[in-house]
């Protein structure tokens, strides 16, 4: 087995819904997860986006590497595509560099945010408008700003007969 599997720690908790975030499926039910345990789901979606974040880099790795036409093929980077994608979502599992945890930290708690129908109620009726109000438009500037000399070793050199027409 990869040494690299094998130096990963044990996984800390729970099981994902989602075994990839190509998984549609899985998608679908973190979303139906999010309306009712919406911290979990944002820790899923965390442990996905570090995942992402992972294979990623890893890509990019790989890319930089040597490569060899004498060994390169269309099966080895599809395969290592794929190793990549298992060996990232494996490694969010196990929090390895600890992304997800502060993405966590750090987004708001979804039970203090008002939803959007609560946001629509506290408009209520009026809705807003596409156009500014005249007497809240800001005035355009008529004068132009004064132009300033510019600094030379022999004086000061004014702007005003170096214009190019």
């Amino acid at each position: 087995m990869d040494p690299l599997i094998n130096a990963l720690p044990p996984a800390t908790g729970s099981a994902s819904l989602t075994g990839s975030y190509h998984d549609f499926n899985g998608l679908g039910k973190l979303k139906g997860q999010a309306r009712t345990d919406a911290k979990s789901a944002m820790r899923e979606t965390a442990q996905q986006f570090e995942a992402m974040f992972l294979q990623q880099m890893m890509k990019s790795m790989r890319d930089a590497s040597f490569k060899s036409d004498l060994v390169e093929s269309s099966g080895k980077e599809t395969f290592e595509a794929m190793f990549d994608k298992e060996v990232s979502m494996g490694m969010a599992r196990r929090n390895s560099i600890g992304l997800a945890d502060l993405l966590v930290k750090h987004m708001p708690d979804p039970a203090a945010q008002a939803s959007t129908a609560e946001v629509l109620k506290t408009r209520g009726t009026q809705g807003m408008s596409l156009h500014p109000a005249p007497e809240k438009a800001l005035p355009l500037q008529a004068n132009t700003p004064q132009l300033l000399p510019i600094m030379r070793s022999g004086g000061p050199m004014t702007l005003k007969g170096l214009r190019h027409e």
